[in-house]
């Protein structure tokens, strides 16, 4: 049992319902709303919605799996893989945009995840 990747599903998993029940009527709902948007724009991001909702849940899901399963060892390299990337992202994102950190912090939700996943493969 790898305590560091069932801390890092752990994260995860509340990065996903933060998503789900923060995210559901806060973006989601507004953007179904919106009636300044073409429909296809509209429900594409909606779908774009749902599978960052599919790809956390199986991220949550990748580090329980590493975490109680020694030989699983690979889905946590994808896990941390995607927290690494989601984190980079997201911050990136912020300062290209010459956004507010504060308006969009998704990006550091996933740094501790990153970090767990990574401390994960050392011990």
């Amino acid at each position: 049992m790898n305590i560091w990747f069932l801390a890092a599903g752990a994260t995860s998993l509340a990065i996903t319902l933060l998503h789900l029940f923060g995210g559901g009527p806060t973006i989601a709902a507004p953007l179904l709303a919106a009636k300044d948007l073409d429909d296809v724009a509209k429900f594409v991001n909606y779908y774009c919605w749902h599978v960052v909702s599919i790809c956390l849940a199986v991220m949550a899901a990748s580090f329980a799996w590493s975490g109680l399963a020694a030989t699983a060892w690979e889905t946590a390299v994808l896990g941390t893989a995607m927290a690494i990337a989601f984190c980079i992202w997201g911050i990136a994102l912020v300062i290209i945009k010459h956004q507010r950190f504060s308006a969009m912090p998704q990006g550091w939700l996933f740094l501790p995840v990153a970090i767990l996943g990574l401390v994960g493969f050392a011990v």
